[in-house]
């Protein structure tokens, strides 16, 4: 026999998910029932969880599993990233392959959900088949280069694709290596505008990743006006080039050296077919 509280909050979330909100807080719960014990909103909860009406993603947050996601017991992530990063009071983005997919650059579905976040560090999140990877940084991330995204729940803060190219490159270990981020950028070129990046872009952006990707502009992804503009853009907000390998985890001994990036070639690139 289910008890009065279970009841309750199970058309309490019914209301919730019928408005919209497929989100919540334990919070929210105690507010909502401030007669009901903590182990019998517990216990609720738990019951809720059993019966894959929503799943826990941080402590005390949950997601309602809408009726479509029902079958596979899980729901996506880009539909409640945006909630939980406001929950927990950090600033986001979506970011790499995750990122390159909204302009239509990925051609290989990601194995995990990336998120960059402000430091410190998050741990990852695993619900049954799907990571949300965060990959945290020391800089404020600049709200400028992020675009929102409507989601069927909401909205979600993605990476431009200028900020997505940069980032393929300077977190190229997350997904694969510098072939798999050449790809990836090979189709991302379409849409990305080097003419309009800012002070703001290049503060957040190490230069190591400008002359790397620069670099790679010129020749593997054969796009040379995209590779001067970005040069121009670098030294017209006072980027400073210092000899940097091209991979950096590769020996360097006898290898030639770009002169107009800086860049020490120690590593062949090949894209992959599309």
């Amino acid at each position: 026999m289910v008890d009065k509280e279970s009841y309750s909050i199970k058309n309490w979330i019914v209301t919730l998910q019928k408005r919209g909100i497929i989100t919540f807080s334990n919070e929210e719960v105690k507010e909502k029932f401030p007669e009901s014990s903590a182990r019998a909103i517990k216990l609720a909860l738990n019951r809720l969880i059993s019966t894959s009406s929503i799943m826990p993603v941080w402590k005390g947050f949950y997601v309602i599993i809408p009726v479509q996601y029902a079958a596979l017991g899980v729901v996506p992530p880009v539909q409640y990233i945006d909630y939980l990063m406001k929950h927990i009071s950090r600033k986001y983005y979506v970011s790499l392959l995750n990122a390159a997919e909204f302009y239509g650059a990925a051609h290989q579905r990601p194995q995990q959900y990336s998120v960059v976040c402000e430091f410190p560090s998050i741990r990852d999140l695993s619900k049954k088949d799907t990571l949300v990877h965060f990959v945290v940084t020391r800089k404020t991330i600049p709200q400028t280069w992020l675009k929102s995204f409507n989601t069927q729940y909401g909205i979600v803060m993605v990476s431009k694709p200028e900020l997505t190219a940069v980032d393929l490159i300077t977190f190229q270990r997350e997904i694969g290596g510098l072939n798999r981020a050449c790809t990836v950028l090979y189709e991302l070129m379409e849409v990305v505008r080097f003419g309009k990046l800012d002070k703001a872009f290049f503060n957040y952006v190490p230069t190591a990743t400008i002359q790397r990707l620069g670099y790679l502009l010129g020749t593997a992804l054969e796009q040379p006006k995209q590779a001067e503009i970005l040069y121009s853009k670098a030294h017209t907000h006072g980027c400073k080039f210092q000899k940097i390998p091209l991979k950096y985890s590769k020996p360097t001994e006898n290898c030639e050296t770009d002169k107009k990036w800086k860049v020490i070639v120690n590593e062949y690139i090949e894209i992959d077919d599309l």
